[in-house]
């Protein structure tokens, strides 16, 4: 919370206007009504120097309050408000009544101020939101394209993982183009893919209609488009995120996270060391239980879902490619939580563990590095999490055979044989079993 003022401003903001009451401490006040343009936001400026008020007080709805912030920065102090938590009580309720509550918590100092981001990392931010806009334009784009063959009963996508790879473009274009399937899959790029010729056959067996070809054709240019504008974009979050440069090499090292997530990873959370805990960020970002306390009984419910809807969203992006990571501790997390509660609270319970970890590696200045089990040192800079190693089958058999028993081959079975041996002298040595 901030410390009362002697004199503060409360804005209503809506889309073409922004209703301003300025409160004294001697309970002097002052009204106004502004446009939402450049020059009415720069007389709105005016008059508060006018009334000598150097504190404001806004609610951050959508994104009204950026410009008035863009515009007053600088000049006067601009609290950004969380509506949720400046809500008034019910009743009687107009603009001039909601802009002179704000200035009453402003003036008594009982707004919790919103986290504003420095300039270049709001305009990060908007870049790595923006390619997430795309990206899921680009999905829905080719989710119509598989709808458009299920129609003609062509179902490539239960032969071919990603009918949008190489092997599964060239499929599609011989089918826009007319050619024989016998062609089509002598020409497949992939040998692997060439194998399964029975399996496209079954799965290709009528011909695209000139309206799916048209509509095919419609969607793959839309989605080289978009393509292009998404490399665009990666082209130019690269050279801003030049000056986090350790703090993106630091997130890369975790299971998951590649380049464009851990972008966008570090453009939603800003400063780190804002957030003195990674509980703290946690429930920043509302990726928490929600708790309710009622005659000395705890209960959880479903995250909280409060802050950045588009972090919630590449956590659970992160999660998923985590989960697949074979060998990963991170792995075997979600595996354990997805055997008691299902996949859905198994990936929300590891996109939480992964942000967290991130915030101590980021705090610590530390990468990840799992424990392979040997005997190396333990570098400072790396975070090694402390998990037994699994071992190949030769690993086995070397231990069993230390231990003074020979493993033969069972020629039906394949499986291995035991026999206690009695050399007490090999024994004594220490020295494998022939």
């Amino acid at each position: 919370m901030l410390r009362p003022k002697d004199k503060a401003c409360g804005a209503d903001i809506h889309k073409k206007t922004v209703v301003a009451t300025i409160l004294s401490a001697d309970g002097t006040k002052v009204e106004g009504e502004f446009g939402t343009t450049v020059p009415e936001l720069i007389r709105f400026k005016e008059w508060l120097k006018e009334n000598d008020c150097n504190s404001v007080a806004v609610e951050s709805t959508g994104t009204f309050w950026q410009p008035i912030y863009s515009v007053l920065e600088g000049s006067v102090e601009v609290i950004v408000a969380n509506p949720y938590m400046i809500k008034h009580m019910p009743g009687r309720k107009t603009d001039k009544v909601d802009s002179n509550w704000i200035a009453q918590l402003c003036l008594k100092g009982m707004i919790e101020p919103s986290r504003i981001f420095p300039k270049a990392n709001r305009e990060l931010r908007r870049l790595t939101r923006a390619r997430e806009s795309l990206g899921k334009i680009r999905t829905q784009f080719k989710n119509s394209i598989h709808k458009d063959l299920d129609s003609s009963h062509i179902k490539l996508s239960s032969v071919i993982s990603d009918i949008f790879g190489k092997s599964g473009m060239h499929i599609l274009r011989g089918l826009l183009d007319g050619q024989s399937l016998g062609a089509i899959i002598e020409g497949i790029p992939s040998g692997r893919v060439r194998k399964k010729a029975d399996q496209i056959k079954e799965a290709v067996h009528n011909n695209l209609e000139l309206t799916q070809v048209i509509l095919i054709e419609s969607s793959l240019s839309l989605i080289r488009s978009v393509e292009q504008q998404i490399d665009m974009i990666e082209s130019e979050v690269a050279s801003r995120i030049v000056s986090r440069q350790e703090d993106l090499e630091i997130a890369r090292s975790i299971p998951g996270i590649d380049f464009i997530s851990g972008a966008t990873v570090l453009a939603e959370i800003g400063n780190y060391r804002d957030f003195s805990s990674p509980e703290k960020m946690a429930a920043y970002f509302g990726i928490v239980p929600s708790v309710s306390q009622s005659a000395g009984t705890l209960h959880t419910g479903r995250i909280t879902k409060h802050g950045s809807k588009h972090m919630r969203w590449i956590l659970v992006q992160i999660a998923n490619a985590a989960s697949k990571k074979i060998g990963s501790k991170l792995r075997r997390f979600y595996l354990r939580i997805k055997a008691k509660s299902g996949h859905n609270v198994a990936i929300v319970a590891l996109a939480r563990k992964i942000l967290c970890l991130l915030h101590h590696l980021l705090m610590n200045r530390e990468k990840y590095v799992e424990d392979d089990g040997s005997k190396k040192s333990k570098s400072k800079k790396n975070y090694r999490t402390s998990s037994p190693r699994v071992m190949d089958i030769q690993e086995m058999i070397d231990v069993i055979r230390q231990s003074g028993y020979e493993v033969q081959k069972v020629d039906t079975s394949g499986g291995a044989g035991l026999k206690r041996r009695r050399n007490s002298e090999r024994n004594l040595k220490r020295g494998a079993c022939g």
